[in-house]
């Protein structure tokens, strides 16, 4: 309703409708999507040297309209810790501009200011109704669509609210941690209303389906979910397998953004996560050398992500350093969206070393997980056993559930890291709910090779015994 008051940000929302309904259509050849980009990131320079006190300074010297595509590895990064030094400094609008305030969260570091205002929202929610889209209209028009965020500071609730709305889905916002709220109340809102699709992490999925069980409630029999849209997490296939199993629905991994960035990756119908390149340009750069990393012959890039906004809002970002690694795979025919597909690997330093071999959290999490099914809650250990690694897989089941053939699970992680893996049952407590807040390593991961925990660790201890 905003628009109607303000002519401008409405003509801006009618040509982000238009050009999304062609390039989603797949009316874009990759020659004028590479000249869009290429007038918009020299428009995202000049506009944030102009109005950024810190681009100002960090940019100075670059001649904006001079950038190609090919040029911008010239272009310095923006880092988390420039973020976090510079403040409101990084802004191009004051915040009295933005039309709402959110900041990160702060868990492990210093929160910073994240306002966003109408080019911002109307900007990345254009594309996440454009590509929910493809999966919402399979579910008729009867949807009613629960929203379960992490805080009431993040653009979680506001962003998939508006965009529900432009989809015409009525929308719940349900904050299981808040206490006025809780999961009871939480539970049923979802039987009562009832409750169609679910945008929530992975975590809270797997805890709302414990705490319905424990309530005597059978996911599957007693709720009408058909759509689990997750994000805040790592989400391998094995995990949504599983999470889509305990509820019988499609879990699909919704959304790869943050507080600082925003949008970066969005689901299709397919299931693919696919990236928005109307909003940002993408690059893959070597993690410790941050040099760029060029396609194999399978057309895929794996490295660090980095991203600069093409959209000018409060707080545009120049080949920002996102601390990801990822899997950036060229577009195919016939997919939901005409666009590249991301593989969120996880963070860079959450990488793994067992059994001499690196491995990310995507990866390791899809092995562990690739044969249990039905499981409400999970975490791993690593020893060092006789100078030689070994993992435990802890799975919390339900009350009897046939065990998991740990003879299959062995063999799978033998043959992909020669590591033995040994299968626990219990419960596993508050920590693992902390994936979204600290890092998806402090919560799944116990790595007994290490002296003390670490500082992320120590944080999700910390709120977990606040949530317990």
């Amino acid at each position: 309703m905003f628009t109607l008051f303000d002519e401008e940000i409405a003509h801006v929302g009618r040509e982000l409708r238009d050009r999304f309904a062609s390039f989603t259509a797949g009316e874009w050849p990759d020659a004028e999507l590479a000249e869009y980009q290429t007038l918009r990131l020299r428009e995202t320079v000049a506009y944030v040297q102009q109005n950024s006190p810190f681009y100002r300074r960090h940019l100075a010297g670059l001649e904006a309209a001079d950038l190609t595509l090919d040029s911008l590895p010239g272009v310095p990064f923006t880092t988390k810790d420039d973020l976090r030094g510079a403040m409101s400094e990084v802004l191009s609008r004051p915040i009295p501009r933005a039309w709402i305030f959110y900041e990160t969260t702060g868990t492990t570091g210093t929160s910073t200011p994240c306002p966003r205002d109408n080019v911002d929202s109307l900007s990345n929610n254009m594309a996440l109704t454009f590509y929910y889209g493809t999966i919402f209209k399979n579910h008729g028009d009867s949807q009613v669509i629960g929203v379960s965020g992490p805080t009431e500071m993040h653009a979680f609730g506001d962003t998939f609210g508006d965009v529900c709305r432009n989809l015409r889905l009525a929308v719940a916002k349900m904050w299981p941690h808040s206490p006025m709220v809780g999961y009871s109340r939480a539970l049923h809102a979802m039987r009562t209303l009832p409750i169609t699709g679910l945008f929530c992490t992975p975590g809270m999925a797997l805890t709302l389906a414990k705490k319905a069980l424990s309530a005597g409630l059978d996911p599957v029999r007693d709720f009408s979910l058909n759509v689990i849209m997750c994000t805040g997490e790592l989400a391998s296939r094995s995990l949504l397998d599983n999470i889509g199993v305990i509820w019988g629905a499609r879990a699909y991994n919704a959304l790869y953004a943050s507080q600082e960035a925003s949008v970066l990756g969005a689901a299709g119908a397919d299931g693919g996560l696919y990236t928005a390149p109307l909003l940002n340009v993408y690059e893959v750069v070597d993690p410790a050398t941050g040099s760029p990393v060029r396609s194999g012959e399978d057309g895929v890039r794996t490295g660090e992500l980095v991203v600069t906004s093409l959209y000018q809002g409060s707080k545009p970002l120049v080949r920002y350093r996102t601390g990801d690694l990822v899997r950036l795979i060229r577009k195919q025919p016939s997919r939901s969206v005409p666009a590249d597909t991301l593989q969120v690997l996880g963070r860079a330093k959450d990488e793994q070393i067992v059994g001499g071999h690196r491995i990310s959290g995507l990866d390791l999490e899809n092995l562990l997980l690739r044969r249990p099914r039905g499981f409400l809650d999970y975490q791993i250990v690593i020893d060092r056993v006789r100078q030689a690694d070994e993992l435990t897989l802890r799975l919390e089941m339900p009350a009897g559930a046939p065990p998991v053939d740990q003879a299959q699970v062995s063999h799978d992680c033998e043959s992909a890291l020669g590591v033995r893996v040994q299968v626990e049952y219990g419960p596993l407590g508050a920590v693992t709910t902390t994936g979204a807040m600290v890092s998806w390593k402090a919560a799944r991961i116990i790595d007994r090779r290490l002296a003390e925990p670490d500082t992320e660790q120590l944080a999700a201890i910390a709120i977990a015994a606040g949530r317990s």
